[in-house]
């Protein structure tokens, strides 16, 4: 699989799927979820609440429509809110082997990736980023490639430097 960074904003990324860093109660939020659920309309929310009745486990992931969105799917993952005291970091790394589980259910082969619970969830921004990196370069899938949004420019040069 390639594993690139990219700076920008994710709901802008055109692959098959984009992951988005979702509430356990799946019916939009802030940051990444507010954008996804913004941009994608109103079929995103209508698709989490008839799929996910009663919302997504911390660490799993599910599928819904992209709606207007440039991609086939959204994988929603709820990662750990360490500022609410969830600190296993196997529930971050979960999400990200989850949703490539799920990317591969879909077919989907591009997929593009945020930091998971490295925003208001507060989980430090260099080992979110070690995290996803770590995981996407581990897991067994068929995704062919993977990149990791980052929207501004340190957290970009953070991962790339990952990367390398």
């Amino acid at each position: 699989m390639e594993l690139s960074a990219v700076q920008g904003d994710i709901t802008e990324q055109h692959v098959d799927a984009l992951v988005n860093a979702a509430s356990p109660e799946m019916r939009g939020g802030g940051g990444v979820d507010g954008a996804i659920h913004r941009v994608g309309g109103p079929a995103v929310l209508e698709d989490c609440v008839r799929r996910f009745p009663h919302g997504l486990a911390t660490g799993d992931a599910g599928w819904t429509t992209a709606g207007d969105l440039p991609a086939r799917w959204v994988i929603h993952v709820v990662g750990p809110n360490r500022r609410a005291g969830q600190t296993d970091r196997s529930l971050l790394t979960s999400c990200y082997s989850r949703a490539l589980g799920v990317a591969d259910e879909l077919g989907a082969r591009t997929v593009a990736f945020p930091l998971v619970g490295a925003g208001i969830y507060g989980w430090p921004k260099d080992d979110a980023i070690a995290a996803a990196v770590e995981t996407l370069r581990a897991t067994e899938t068929g995704v062919t490639e993977a990149r990791i949004v980052a929207f501004d420019g340190p957290t970009y040069d953070a991962v790339v430097a990952a990367l390398r």
